[in-house]
């Protein structure tokens, strides 16, 4: 019995290609009895040569177009990272009537909507697992084995930088700029790491991941993005003094046919098993009408668990094509034009309980001050720490955990608070999580 050949062609040999590559050469023969048929490395494009690597007697290229322009290609991988050429690669390869696996979120999340609609008027797939999350499989776990659920919140440590920084910041009280330095120079920040640091790179992931959950299109610049830098040695310790861990997380919420979307520091409780995800880890916790709550912890990012999602599509795409089927070419889990359009929450809306650090100056009459700063915008205080007086301080720090506000309401409380005589400097203000 002879068994199909998929041919695949890879567009990037750095880290994440290496790693498919050698994922391939080790598959074997369990590999060809999952597909049903044998993968096949014919084509790999890099801008610069690298004889070091075994292509497996593949085509070698300096221009990615060859790639997508070969007949010999059934599925392309991009891995070339970037929004410009690699729109220009991924369109180019599905007019040419080819699969493509992208691990690639920044081109998703500002350009999806134009190549999910051209996937699916071309009748192919265009799969992106590895997009988000690394070697989680959340992708497939949202689009196929939840789809049975109604998913009413998403919510993520899916940046790994973010999360080793406030580890270690956790456990050794270390300063930020320390531990970034340190993340650089190990690999888990890049040489600029704004994208890591402002939120941006976990608002990409969560705008691909919220559009799947709610099957809705979004916008790139939809999400409310505070960075990780926002959270200081003294604010992982107060917190911790209140039975809380401090997380960057990225949100998806639905409430009131409305989709709250939001990046920022959380305090979330001691006891939720997300509050224990450290180190490079990732994780994305689902509430969903028929499982309820599911947690997905894992490796989110490096070149095998990466080369992994990338592979799972792979073979999800070859095993169709071996048993003579058409890989679904519904990239979101419905039809493209079946996708909502949901209203995005005005972050000043969001409510949330709040977590406040500020420097006053300890006599009577100051505690009095703060609540009535909080109460005359209709803020209740949940809890209270105010440090002993110290003769090395003109003012002894105070935290305040406050009700549920929303985020207008807590501003103008806050604006009052720095306001008052008593204060000094800016107050330091994070939003809480019970889940």
């Amino acid at each position: 019995m002879t068994t199909q050949t998929i041919k695949v062609g890879i567009c990037g040999l750095g880290t994440v290609g290496q790693g498919v590559i050698a994922l391939l050469s080790e598959g074997g023969d369990v590999l060809s009895n999952r597909v049903g048929g044998t993968i096949e490395l014919v084509h790999v494009a890099t801008r610069t040569p690298k004889p070091e690597v075994d292509t497996l007697g593949a085509r070698d290229s300096r221009d990615v177009f060859d790639v997508a322009r070969d007949p010999d290609v059934d599925v392309l991988i991009e891995l070339i990272g970037g929004t410009t050429v690699a729109k220009d690669l991924v369109v180019e390869a599905l007019n040419h009537g080819k699969h493509v696996v992208t691990a690639n979120k920044a081109l998703l999340a500002d350009h999806g909507e134009e190549l999910f609609a051209l996937a699916e008027s071309k009748g192919v797939a265009l799969r992106f697992e590895a997009a988000v999350a690394g070697g989680i499989p959340v992708i497939e776990a949202v689009k196929t084995s939840l789809a049975g659920n109604h998913v009413s919140s998403v919510a993520g440590i899916i940046n790994g930088t973010g999360n080793f920084i406030l580890t270690e910041m956790a456990a050794k009280g270390r300063e930020f700029s320390d531990v970034l330095a340190e993340a650089q120079a190990l690999g888990y920040a890049e040489a600029d790491p704004t994208f890591d640091v402002d939120g941006t790179d976990a608002a990409q992931k969560l705008v691909l991941l919220s559009s799947l959950a709610f099957g809705a299109r979004i916008d790139a610049n939809a999400p409310f993005k505070q960075g990780v830098d926002s959270v200081a040695p003294a604010d992982i310790g107060y917190a911790r003094e209140l039975g809380y861990r401090i997380k960057h997380l990225g949100i998806a919420k639905r409430e009131n046919d409305a989709l709250q979307l939001r990046v920022h520091p959380t305090l979330i409780p001691e006891a939720k098993a997300i509050a224990q995800v450290d180190g490079v880890l990732n994780a994305v916790m689902i509430n969903a009408s028929g499982v309820g709550e599911l947690l997905l912890v894992g490796p989110g990012a490096g070149s095998r668990p990466t080369a992994s999602a990338v592979m799972a599509d792979v073979v999800s795409v070859a095993r169709s094509i071996a048993s003579g089927e058409q890989p679904s070419i519904h990239s979101m889990g419905v039809g493209f034009s079946a996708m909502s359009q949901l209203t995005i929450a005005d972050i000043n809306e969001v409510s949330s309980a709040w977590y406040l650090r500020l420097d006053a100056e300890d006599k009577p009459g100051v505690m009095a001050s703060l609540t009535q700063c909080l109460s005359q915008h209709g803020i209740g205080i949940e809890s209270l720490i105010q440090k002993p007086e110290s003769a090395a301080l003109a003012k002894v720090p105070v935290i305040l955990m406050t009700d549920e506000a929303p985020t207008r309401a807590i501003e103008q409380a806050i604006a009052d608070i720095e306001a008052l005589p008593s204060v000094g400097g800016p107050v330091t203000c994070l939003r809480v999580e019970n889940f």
